[in-house]
């Protein structure tokens, strides 16, 4: 009786020590490029208070990965052979979001100019207005490159770490996306040098800021045994790199 009193308590014991595992957070920003095409319909151009434009089209991401990285050289000056890598898409390369938008009725009449300006989530113009045409004419697509920030949010966990085929990891967070917007301006004036008090500027979000994409992943690891050193290096979707690698700590030392 008493002997089945010590030996559960150590048998817990010894199962909480196997499946302990060690996390801290890791945490950056990051600048992905993208692309943007929009397509533009309009109706009822002669009528009063002017026509109704409609928006579709697709938003294109370079994508985000990241490397975690074992290594047993804790100043990691270098990448060596010894050194175990292992990367995750968090991204992928070519995501495409979709974009659908109807803005509301416009008040300049008499068959206007229309131009389309892209502009960040602050409200920073993104290179030159692009004049998509006069609304009975049929409109133009309208194309533009940008760097979008994105702020990575994550979790890496590890256990094992002094097992002989090295430790398992797990990576999960967030990416939060900065925003994408555009300016649709309705003028009479088809130079359109500047913006005037009888233009009819509408405001639309492509975008939203703070666009939050969640991932959990595990990359398959192994062969760094003696509690490695854990980095994790953010690339590009074309494997560029996105600022340094990042010392996230010990295997066992994680808090």
């Amino acid at each position: 009786m008493s002997r089945s009193r010590i030996l559960v308590p150590s048998a817990l014991m010894l199962l909480a020590t196997a499946s302990m595992a060690w996390s801290a957070p890791v945490s950056t920003s990051l600048s992905q490029k993208g692309s943007c095409k929009i397509n533009a319909t309009a109706s009822g151009c002669s009528n009063n208070p002017g026509p109704y434009i409609t928006l579709d089209g697709e938003m294109k991401l370079s994508g985000i990965s990241a490397r975690i990285i074992l290594t047993n050289n804790a100043k990691f000056t270098h990448e060596t052979s010894a050194d175990v890598k292992a990367d995750v898409v968090l991204i992928p390369a070519g995501e495409t979001i979709r974009i659908a938008k109807q803005p509301s009725q416009g008040g300049v009449g008499g068959n206007p100019w229309i131009y389309l300006q892209f502009t960040d989530g602050k409200g920073g113009n993104i290179g030159r207005p692009a004049r998509l045409g006069r609304c009975v004419q049929g409109l133009n697509p309208a194309a533009v490159d940008f760097s979008i920030p994105t702020r990575v949010a994550a979790n890496l966990a590890s256990g094992d770490c002094s097992n002989s085929g090295g430790p398992y990891i797990t990576l999960d967070g967030e990416l939060k996306m900065g925003g994408l917007c555009a300016k649709l301006i309705l003028t009479n004036n088809a130079k359109f040098t500047h913006a005037a008090d009888e233009d009819v500027v509408i405001d639309i979000v492509l975008l939203e800021e703070g666009k939050s994409l969640t991932f959990h992943k595990q990359p398959s690891l192994g062969g760094a045994g003696g509690n490695p050193w854990i980095y994790v290096q953010f690339l590009g979707g074309s494997g560029d790199r996105l600022g340094s690698p990042i010392l996230v700590g010990r295997c066992n030392q994680l808090d």
